[in-house]
């Protein structure tokens, strides 16, 4: 760990699932501030990771402590993005946006929501029903979501990966550009999504979380941008050794 890539979450130990050992030897931390990518095999235990950091329904167990440096509350200062948009395809854009503060019984802060619609693009589309939007206008619905939400941790489970190349682009690009100063974690398939977006990369495997040097620059970092190729082809051949 460096001086400039300070932790907002440690996670260290192993993940059990119903008694077998899922991970061993966790040695991981989710930078403060930047983005954090997580790659690995399917059946690796990203998403699992995940739900654990989130306090979320999962059938796995770790064995070890997951802390925060920066004195998050698991319970109160996550917001969560899955890869489906999970839009209530009987509400508007804005009444799916606020969710979470209505199922609190929160009054919800119609300046702010009107601001955040605006900035992801969707304000003119506030009173559409999901099923009348494109991919991209329902993955940034589902961004605007976790906005609303307003919490220093955000995780990311594939949020992009069924868009297509240019919108998949977009999104990162505009994700990047509103959750500045956040602390995200995001699971990733893909290389060149994590070569663009991480501050700070792993690879993970059964026998841990494997860091990886990040290209220099900020992100997002263009395509083709030699370093992003160059780790993009790095972190493709250490996947395909797990294969």
């Amino acid at each position: 760990m460096t001086d400039d890539l300070k932790s907002a979450i440690l996670l260290t130990g192993d993940v059990f699932i119903e008694g077998a050992r899922l991970i061993s030897s966790l040695n991981f931390q989710v930078v403060a501030g930047g983005w954090t990518c997580l790659l690995g095999g399917s059946g690796t235990g990203k998403s699992t990771l995940l739900r654990l950091i989130a306090n979320l329904p999962v059938h796995a167990k770790l064995n070890g402590s997951l802390t925060s440096p920066l004195g998050l509350n698991l319970r109160r200062d996550v917001a969560y993005m899955a890869q489906a948009d999970l839009l209530l395809p009987w509400a508007t854009v804005s009444e799916n946006v606020t969710l979470g503060s209505r199922l609190r019984g929160e009054r919800v802060d119609q300046e702010r929501l009107n601001d955040t619609l605006d900035r992801v693009g969707l304000y003119t589309l506030r009173g559409k029903k999901p099923r009348e939007l494109s991919g991209g206008q329902r993955q940034r619905a589902a961004l605007a979501r976790t906005l609303m939400e307003d919490r220093h941790l955000v995780l990311l489970d594939e949020p992009f990966s069924a868009l297509d190349a240019q919108t998949r682009e977009e999104m990162q690009n505009l994700s990047v550009e509103l959750l500045e100063h956040r602390s995200v974690l995001i699971v990733t398939h893909d290389p060149l999504e994590a070569a663009r977006l991480g501050n700070q990369l792993y690879i993970l495997t059964a026998a841990g979380a494997k860091l990886v040097t990040a290209p220099s620059g900020p992100p997002p970092r263009s395509t083709s941008d030699i370093s992003t190729l160059e780790c993009q082809a790095g972190l493709l051949d250490s996947l395909k050794g797990l294969a």
